[in-house]
């Protein structure tokens, strides 16, 4: 699996990937998430010139999935991560975690974390068998409580949602 940086050209097939990833929302009574737009092509760019965004690509070169993280609490914080339907089940998703954890080794960052659903089965149990655990409330850091209340605030409490980490 090749992993690069997204040339900006390609920041409107980041949207189309998590637009078609989004749709398994509507099998399982979850619409308001499948029709929830993804984030700008402003911020996009932003994360990419940041130099935390990266594509997995398929033998074409062509994006197949995609990552974008913030640093939250002096660890990487997993602020999307989404794969094409059509490129699913075929460790696209792993190998862009890993590739975050590889890059946050090298920068001496101790942790991965990211924001999930509880009960959606390519949410929590997916991250659980990529090394992440549940975090309890009490081992929040205050900039996950801040993504927390940020997200109450756009209603994904609706579902039961849970903070995890990865140690590195």
């Amino acid at each position: 699996m090749r992993i690069r940086f997204p040339h900006v050209s390609e920041l409107p097939l980041l949207q189309d990937i998590e637009r078609a990833a989004g749709q398994r929302f509507h099998d399982i009574g979850m619409p308001e998430i499948a029709e929830d737009e993804p984030l700008p092509l402003d911020e996009l760019a932003r994360y990419r010139r940041d130099g935390r965004a990266w594509v997995a690509v398929d033998a074409a070169g062509t994006p197949v999935g995609y990552l974008i993280a913030d640093l939250v609490d002096g660890n990487f914080h997993v602020e999307q991560v989404s794969v094409h339907p059509g490129s699913a089940r075929r460790g696209v998703g792993r190998s862009l975690l890993e590739h975050l954890a590889g890059h946050a080794r090298s920068r001496q960052v101790p942790a991965l974390t990211l924001t999930t659903f509880a009960d959606v089965p390519w949410n929590a149990a997916y991250y659980t068998r990529c090394g992440f655990r549940v975090l309890a409330e009490s081992m929040l850091t205050p900039g996950l409580r801040e993504i927390r209340e940020r997200e109450a605030a756009h209603g994904l409490d609706r579902w039961p949602r849970v903070c995890m980490r990865r140690e590195l």
